[in-house]
């Protein structure tokens, strides 16, 4: 399995495409925004021959959906998201025009999963943690032969996401990185929806808030 990251939008927010030999593809949190953007998630995928098969969200905040209708557009594939997010996702379109996202679209969702459920591609498969806390329906994506985990803004490399958004709630998201993260292996690669890689045992032993 091999991952992509591209940094997009003013939030600084990490997109990743996460492939394998066979050249299938997930696309996780698209956050491009304009033309340009647009263009080097298109360019990477075309040079490297890859087929995406799924768009796959750990959440629904802003940041991370500005790309879902470019992607689905552009490779009619499905978008997935926890259930629970819906009403965040809807939300979007009301307070995206504030912070400048003008061209905003409203992407559907084609399929809700929930904790347990898989994403496969290729020969590659993705195992769902729910980890709320961050946002209600926030989800994280495992793949245990490359100790490899997705975390969106649950955790980040010695920091954790806010909860001071609507659906956050702290208590929740420090049970969730204890829970459902700290549980992991300590060699897992954390990959977050913003900043630098870390790992479980890194987060563990100088995260500040624990």
């Amino acid at each position: 399995m091999q991952i992509a990251v591209f940094t997009f939008n003013p939030f600084g927010e990490n997109t990743y495409i996460i492939y394998d030999e066979t050249r299938e593809a997930v696309i996780v949190d698209p956050g491009n925004y304009g033309k340009d953007e647009d263009n080097r998630l298109e360019s990477f995928i075309e040079s490297e021959q890859l087929v995406p098969k799924w768009i796959a969200n750990t959440h629904a905040h802003v940041d991370h959906v500005l790309g879902v209708s470019f992607a689905k557009r552009r490779w009619g594939i499905p978008f997935v998201l926890h259930r629970t997010e819906e009403p965040i996702l809807r939300s979007v379109k009301v307070y995206a025009p504030h912070y400048g996202f003008v061209h905003y679209q409203e992407p559907e969702v084609d399929q809700w999963f929930e904790e347990g459920d898989e994403i496969t591609f290729g020969e590659t498969t993705l195992e769902i943690l729910f980890v709320p806390g961050h946002a209600p329906g926030h989800v994280a994506f495992y793949h245990a032969p490359s100790k490899t985990l997705i975390a969106g803004d649950v955790l980040f490399r010695e920091s954790i996401g806010r909860t001071d958004l609507p659906g956050g709630d702290h208590p929740t998201l420090l049970r969730s990185i204890r829970e459902k993260i700290f549980v992991l292996p300590e060699e897992v690669t954390v990959y977050p929806g913003h900043g630098p890689s870390t790992t479980v045992g890194h987060e563990k032993k100088y995260n500040p808030f624990f």
